[in-house]
């Protein structure tokens, strides 16, 4: 098999034999697919196999792989230059576009990558409010900073990492955590380190723990504490952003944060980022302030191009249908498993979905880790082997496109209530 070939090369070169560490399969056990070509809603592995991806790179892909749109954008932009490290009007329409959709987000920089976003927002927090912590969520994942890899969710909850190695205990001290959905722990942290708190950073709804959605109130509860102790409110919409609804969290949630993380949807596939917000905070980024950030690849033309393709097509009509098809997903996965006596949790917001083998509710990463991880991996390779390509770990979010037709979701729900029935044999 052509994978098993690619796999033994590529663990002589790389750690684990990837580039990012929940690739490597180690939440479900069993060696990677490595991928070779998508289009649409469906990917094929080097060895000729095709699978229904439900994954999508891990959210970017929010009109499928290969969609002409973004392929003819980088073909025109391409024969004009691949960079230039100076300005281009592609960033500043990019940029107008994303506005448009979250005015909240009144300026903002691009830069190359969702870590280098929330590193960057943080810094400037720090900057604006004179003041050293941090408040982020259990499970929470913000990017591979120092800052953020205390009680983390993603590839570190995957591999069962509390914190990271490398990380100085000095720097992790300033990090604070609180489950998420527990307004009274933020309130009691805050309290805890009144006046040293710069920022409250979350995801509005966490994708990295599983698929777990805000309970009523939350979010609101965050901003009145932000306001309450003088600290800033960041919003990681990163994968949120452009999933779970046109305008991101602020339109569904009607909370504005100050700062807000971008990437994944505006990159369209390819390498970007953003962090934004409030007028007055932005302008002490250099060279309006003092606080430095620089990026070479910062604006590069063709990740303009593929992001403002991507968010031409992505028109809230759109949205709203591909949000409709990832009901219905969720819907039926529920039925299968109500079928076949199984206990599930599992919801949607927008085009981002999830589930959990568990009877009761999931509102924390403490929760997440009650889950019935074992039928999860039972039931991932029984789905892999079935053409159902889902996130190779129980602490992730899935996400829909639009390629992801009637006919997918019919065909992929068949398949995965033979691969349920399969993993309870």
């Amino acid at each position: 098999m052509r994978s098993a070939d690619v796999m033994a090369r590529a663990r002589d070169l790389f750690p684990g034999g990837v580039n990012s560490p929940v690739r490597a399969f180690r939440g479900v056990g069993g060696d990677p697919v490595v991928a070779e070509r998508g289009e649409g809603a469906r990917i094929w592995d080097v060895d000729g196999r095709e699978y229904l991806d439900f994954v999508l790179s891990w959210g970017p892909l929010v009109l499928g792989h290969a969609p002409p749109i973004v392929l003819d954008a980088l073909e025109r932009t391409m024969a004009s230059g691949t960079s230039f490290g100076m300005p281009t009007l592609l960033e500043v329409e990019l940029a107008e576009k994303i506005r448009a959709r979250m005015p909240h987000v009144e300026m903002m920089r691009f830069v190359s990558s969702g870590t280098e976003a929330t590193m960057s927002a943080v810094r400037l927090a720090r900057a604006f409010t004179g003041r050293d912590a941090i408040l982020k969520f259990e499970g929470c994942y913000h990017g591979h900073a120092d800052s953020f890899l205390v009680r983390a969710g993603s590839g570190v909850a995957t591999l069962g990492l509390p914190d990271s190695p490398g990380v100085p205990a000095a720097l992790a001290a300033l990090t604070l955590t609180s489950p998420f959905n527990d307004l009274g722990g933020a309130e009691s942290v805050l309290r805890a380190n009144d006046g040293s708190v710069a920022a409250i950073i979350v995801e509005p709804v966490v994708g990295n723990a599983g698929f777990i959605p805000p309970d009523e109130g939350f979010l609101e509860g965050l901003r009145a504490l932000a306001d309450q102790f003088g600290t800033l409110l960041i919003f990681d919409e990163v994968m949120t952003g452009f999933r779970i609804a046109p305008g991101g969290a602020r339109e569904r949630f009607g909370v504005s944060a100050d700062l807000t993380t971008l990437g994944k949807v505006i990159g369209g596939g390819l390498p970007v980022a953003a962090y934004g917000g409030r007028r007055d905070i932005m302008g002490q980024v250099a060279p309006s302030g003092p606080v430095y950030q620089a990026g070479t690849l910062s604006g590069n033309p063709l990740a303009m191009a593929a992001g403002l393709a991507t968010l031409s097509a992505l028109t809230p009509e759109l949205h709203f249908r591909i949000e409709k098809r990832t009901i219905a997903m969720v819907e039926g996965l529920r039925n299968i498993a109500g079928d076949l006596g199984v206990g599930i949790q599992a919801e949607s917001a927008g085009s981002m979905w999830g589930f959990f083998f568990t009877e009761r509710p999931v509102r924390s990463f403490a929760d997440a880790k009650k889950c019935d991880v074992t039928l999860f991996r039972k039931f991932f390779h029984a789905a892999l082997d079935r053409g159902i390509y889902l996130a190779p770990s129980p602490f992730e979010a899935c996400f829909m496109s639009a390629a992801h037709g009637d006919d997918e979701i019919a065909m992929a729900l068949e398949r995965m209530r033979d691969a349920l029935e399969h993993a309870l044999a």
